[in-house]
């Protein structure tokens, strides 16, 4: 083939030395044995940083440090924009260049919508600000769809998706690797809908979401790598400071070294003490205030009659230039805004200044110092603790932003974090520690609730009265993260269901609880109950009620892991080993109580049952005692009837048993994907997919084709490639070449990639003729100059074997004279091989049959390398013979006192072998020797590992 060929053109480049075969089979086994590793121990793994204007793609693997994949223009940061034109999709770039065509078709700023509502507020706001998008409401979620015809609408996880698939072909392109698994940010202030909507875009792209990482956490993680020298068991408090293009945050975070209770070491531990954030506050926003002001100018100039902001190309125009003028502005006092051709073949050209956008933006810079009052508040810390506040986000480069955040702080920013890429760092290290065959050193990351998540039933008081709710805590404000909690129901005997809902939200503004959407998170309806009960009623000796197990993960979502009815019933002791069961029993179920109240071995903010409560329902407070003492104190309240019962029979022991409760959980807050309607999503994105794939190889082939026609009619008019044809051959492939140039540009209905691939074969199968001749020429004379080199290493190194044979060194009979001679005739026979076959290739012209090949001189150095190799590996392991020497009787005294001596080195009945002293001297004077030969190369070979016999007949070995 032509691509070997040009890799082998490309190879020739590089210089031949005497040790070239033995350099080239070294490095074939390393890499050998690195992919075999490698596809043992672990498979590469990535990040993503999917911001609401720009997506950064982090990697991990085998063998290489964290590291930015590289987009397809080589850079670190890509669009996050996706678009439709002509059936065509397109990613990046790309897209922002069709979404200045066919502003409709391009899908940008799309993070926030996920799972919302059509009616949600963040909805409106988005139509507001991109008024050239169809939004719909989906018939069955009532989620948003964007509509650009019949045909062509999506929901924003199939376009979160695609994204995603993106982000991963990034990724597999700068690993070389298949990726499947991934650890992906998200905003702090995402609540279950939006991290459930961001998993099922995952899962439609074919993606294991290791973790969901809120963006200051990873941001927090990233700077605890690179300091983790400072961190000592003094809490250390910082502030990460964020504005990118859509929302602000700020996060107070502590740093401590803390031992774990569990496997008792010590590790650095990272928490988010307090949060605060305003989610329509960033460049964004000031990048669209920018842009109605450009366009209220040009309408001013009137240049014509129509008003600029009803056609959506020149406002997608506008937008775009207002977002470089804004950038420009963060390092420069005043720039000028123009466009070409903005409306009416109107152009437009206008001076803006920094004084100017800060005007435009003036009711927004009160707000910037908001999230950071927030998180103080929340953190319940003053700024007198706080080590340094330390900025990130593009929207932090704005020079009035800066300002006011220092005078808030009264200090200086920190700066040392990479603004762009913070985040995607820290993510990748979260993910290299989640993913298998990855070790790194371990951060023990606890974040914080935003949204509290609370639980409520109606209560009975027994008594005649009304029902009430009741409501009880389980994930407070600010309470760590991931965790787990126990809420017990000990008087419900029938049927009855529980709501989860986010809690006080007494903090958040009116509006942003809108944001929100549905306060409802789903409802938990037992079933059965009554049955259960009565089933086991003769059985219980003391109920525990009905538990509910409730987790929130490290990914920020909530689940109801469960729900029991446990209670305690005796059991007869059936003798020793009985009770050595009943013994492991009990230490499993201590474990498994342990677990439900406890998250990654540390103490869950579980609530402590209260016994004295009159309406029967027990539920945990916040206090710092988890789910194992609740049971421990239910288990204390017995009386000592029991343990009086107990000691009169020994045979009567109390099992707590727990029995599933039939349930059915219904989520209130938005519908996911799933179902039907998940299949159709999979259906389209597996349908676009594949026709991106036939597509780009449609692409590749044809250019390949193309390529290969113009550099082989370059080829041809330089010398040095054409005279390696004949002029028969050089006539037949300009014919061949100018045929398939005509058929290139004709139209084809209907083309395939298999059309182009044909006629790629049938030309590389005449220019490979005349190209592998040119190779050959360009490569002999250095493969020659190789095999001299070698000949002239064997033949010093045979002067010096000469004086190592019994004949002409009687105490140094390494090698026979079989051996002597054998190398003697390779060496001669490489020589006039040599000289006669280069000979034979000199009389021939270069378009001829190649003679004297490439493959040909590196045979012959393989042998000539695998004599010399044999001879040196038997000088290697050669050892001079020690003489028996009679010991001479002595008594044990003698010969302790001689240890030293002339006996020890014997071979007598209690001496087999040298001492250590001559054997070590013997090795020394091999190895002076060994330094006096030049061999060529100094190699081990595997066949040649037992020491040859100096009597054995050598004869030379034609195979490798």
């Amino acid at each position: 083939m032509f691509a070997d060929t040009i890799v082998k053109q490309d190879n020739a480049r590089r210089r031949w030395s005497t040790t070239s075969l033995a350099c080239i089979t070294t490095l074939c086994l390393l890499i050998l044995v690195s992919s075999h590793i490698t596809g043992i121990n672990a498979a590469a793994v990535m990040s993503v940083d999917l911001g609401t204007e720009w997506m950064k793609v982090g990697v991990v693997s085998p063998g290489v440090p964290m590291e930015i994949a590289l987009n397809k223009e080589s850079k670190r940061k890509t669009p996050a924009i996706l678009a439709f034109r002509d059936g065509l999709r397109t990613f990046g770039e790309d897209g922002v260049t069709v979404g200045i065509r066919e502003p409709a078709a391009a899908y940008g700023y799309l993070l926030d919508l996920l799972g919302k509502t059509i009616e949600n507020p963040i909805v409106d706001l988005y139509r507001k600000r991109f008024p050239y998008y169809e939004i719909i409401g989906d018939p069955e979620r009532n989620t948003v769809i964007f509509r650009k015809s019949e045909s062509e609408q999506f929901s924003v996880e199939e376009l979160i998706a695609q994204i995603l698939v993106k982000a991963k072909e990034f990724a597999q392109e700068s690993t070389s690797q298949p990726i499947t698994e991934c650890v992906l940010t998200v905003p702090g202030y995402f609540g279950q809908a939006e991290r459930e909507a961001l998993l099922t875009a995952a899962e439609l792209a074919n993606l294991k979401v290791l973790q969901l990482i809120n963006d200051y956490t990873a941001v927090a993680l990233n700077y605890g790598v690179f300091h983790r020298a400072e961190i000592n068991e003094t809490a250390q408090y910082f502030v990460f400071y964020d504005m990118g293009a859509y929302k602000t945050s700020a996060a107070v975070v502590s740093y401590q070294l803390m031992k774990d209770k569990v496997t008792k070491e010590t590790n650095p531990v990272i928490q988010v003490l307090g949060v605060g954030y305003d989610r329509t506050l960033g460049g964004l926003e000031l990048q669209l205030r920018l842009r109605d002001y450009l366009a209220a100018e040009f309408n001013a100039m009137k240049k014509t009659k129509t008003d600029v902001t009803t056609s959506p190309r020149a406002l997608a125009k506008l937008f775009k230039e207002a977002g470089r003028v804004k950038n420009v502005l963060s390092a420069n006092n005043d720039h000028f805004a123009q466009i070409e051709n903005l409306l009416e073949d109107q152009d437009f050209k206008l001076q803006v200044t920094r004084e100017k956008l800060e005007e435009l933006g003036a009711d927004l810079w009160p707000r910037v110092a908001k999230p950071l009052e927030q998180a103080l508040s929340a953190s319940g810390l003053s700024l007198d603790t706080i080590s340094q506040v330390i900025i990130f986000g593009g929207g932090t480069r704005v020079p009035k932003v800066q300002e006011i955040l220092k005078q808030a702080i009264k200090q200086e920013l920190g700066k040392s974090l990479n603004a762009d890429e913070a985040a995607t760092m820290g993510a990748v290290y979260k993910a290299a520690d989640l993913a298998t065959g990855f070790k790194v050193k371990k951060f023990v990351v606890k974040d914080a609730v935003i949204f509290p998540i609370q639980v409520t039933f109606e209560r009975d008081p027994g008594d005649g009265s009304a029902v009430r709710q009741v409501k009880r805590v389980l994930f407070g404000q600010m309470n760590s993260y991931p965790q787990k909690k126990v809420i017990t129901f000990n008087k419900h005997t029938e049927d009855f269901d529980f709501n989860v809902l986010y809690g006080d939200l007494s903090h958040l503004s009116a509006q942003e609880i809108s944001y929100i959407g549905s306060l409802n998170i789903s409802r938990v309806e037992l079933e059965k109950v009554k049955e259960l009960i009565e089933k086991h009623q003769n059985e219980v000796i003391e109920s525990k009620g009905i538990k509910a197990y409730f987790t929130l993960d490290d990914s920020g979502i909530f689940h109801c892991a469960g729900v029991e009815y446990v209670y305690e019933k005796q059991k007869e002791d059936e003798g020793t080993l009985a009770k050595l069961g009943s013994t492991i029993s009990k230490l499993f179920s201590k474990d498994e109580t342990k677990d439900a109240g406890n998250s990654d071995g540390e103490n869950a903010d579980a609530e402590k049952i209260d016994p004295t409560k009159t309406d029967g329902e027990t539920a945990e407070k916040k206090d710092e005692k988890d789910a194992t003492s609740t049971n421990k104190t239910e288990t204390e309240t017995k009386s000592g009837d029991e343990k009086d019962k107990t000691a009169t029979n020994d045979t009567i022991k109390l099992v707590t048993i727990k029995e599933p409760v039939s349930h059915k959980i219904t989520q209130l807050i938005t519908i996911p994907l799933t179902g039907e309607s998940y299949e159709k999503s999979v259906e389209k994105l597996s349908s676009i997919n594949t026709a991106e794939s036939i597509r780009n190889r449609l692409e590749s082939s044809l250019n390949a084709l193309e390529s290969h026609v113009i550099e082989i009619q370059q080829k041809l008019d330089e010398e040095e490639f054409a005279s390696c044809a004949s002029s028969e051959e050089k006539e037949k492939i300009l014919e061949l070449c100018s045929s398939i140039s005509d058929w290139l540009y004709e139209d084809h209905e209907n083309p395939t990639p298999e059309m182009y691939e044909q006629r790629l074969k049938e030309l590389k199968k005449l220019t490979n003729v005349f190209l592998s001749r040119h190779w050959e020429h360009a490569e002999r004379p250095e493969a020659l100059k190789a095999l001299d080199g070698m000949i002239d290493g064997a033949k010093k190194f045979l002067i010096n074997a000469k004086n190592l044979t019994k004949e002409s060194n009687p105490e140094k009979d390494i090698f026979t004279q079989v051996e002597i001679e054998t190398l003697t005739k390779v060496i001669s026979e490489t020589s006039d091989w040599k000289k006669n076959e280069n000979k034979a290739q000199q009389q021939l012209q270069r378009h001829e049959q190649v003679r004297l090949t490439v493959k040909d001189i590196t045979d012959k150095m393989a042998l000539l390398d695998r004599e010399v190799k044999y001879m040196v590996n038997k000088l290697k392991i050669w050892k001079p013979k020690v003489k028996p020497t009679k010991k001479p009787k002595k008594d044990n005294k003698t010969e302790t006192n001689e240890s030293n001596g002339e006996g020890e080195s014997g071979s007598g009945a209690n001496s087999e072998d040298p001492s250590k002293e001559e054997v070590s001297e013997s090795e020394n004077k091999v190895n002076e020797e060994e330094v006096q030969v030049d061999a060529p190369t100094e190699e081990k070979d595997d066949k040649t590992t037992q020491k040859p016999s100096n009597t054995e007949e050598h004869t030379p070995r034609s195979d490798l």
